[in-house]
């Protein structure tokens, strides 16, 4: 990314690698998003066991408009189905902001996306073994398009 050689005058290239390592927790305008929605993984709390918070799940984003992609945004959706009334909320862009906000995965290089095409890939999110605290992200995926193709795999850490 070009930002980071010219950052207020200072040359930030050597920190951009780390930077991009950890995920952004931000609001992101709905107008921001170019693809439709991916649902990663379903989780029932009450059914849950030690260690079924990580998986691995596979996704296609498919564009809705041709433009630019920095980043993949990540939120969760909660529904209380075990009561009178079906109650929930979303932490989404396209939904009213909370204090959970977004998380914002920043790819290493910016993708070049044409209407109808897709990103594909898949996201493991597991536990760090060292502090049960964070978060480890792998983000594999790929483009090919008109004007961008693109395989990758990226590490994140959620602190």
């Amino acid at each position: 990314m070009p930002i980071w050689n010219n950052v207020y005058g200072f040359d930030m290239s050597c920190i951009r690698k780390q930077s991009i390592m950890e995920p952004l927790v931000d609001t992101v305008d709905q107008n921001q998003i170019v693809t439709n929605c991916q649902l990663l993984k379903t989780m029932d709390i009450s059914k849950m066991t030690s260690g079924d918070a990580s998986f691995t799940a596979p996704f296609k984003l498919v564009a809705e408009r041709d433009d630019y992609v920095h980043a993949l945004v990540a939120y969760f959706d909660v529904a209380f189905t075990v009561c009178h009334k079906l109650t929930g909320f979303s932490t989404g862009p396209r939904s009213r902001n909370t204090h959970w906000k977004q998380t914002v995965l920043y790819l290493e290089e910016v993708l070049t996306i044409c209407e109808g095409e897709s990103i594909t890939g898949s996201m493991t999110v597991a536990q760090n073994k060292k502090n049960p605290r964070d978060v480890d992200i792998t983000l594999k995926y790929s483009l090919n398009g008109q004007r961008c193709v693109i395989s990758r795999t990226q590490q994140y850490k959620m602190r």
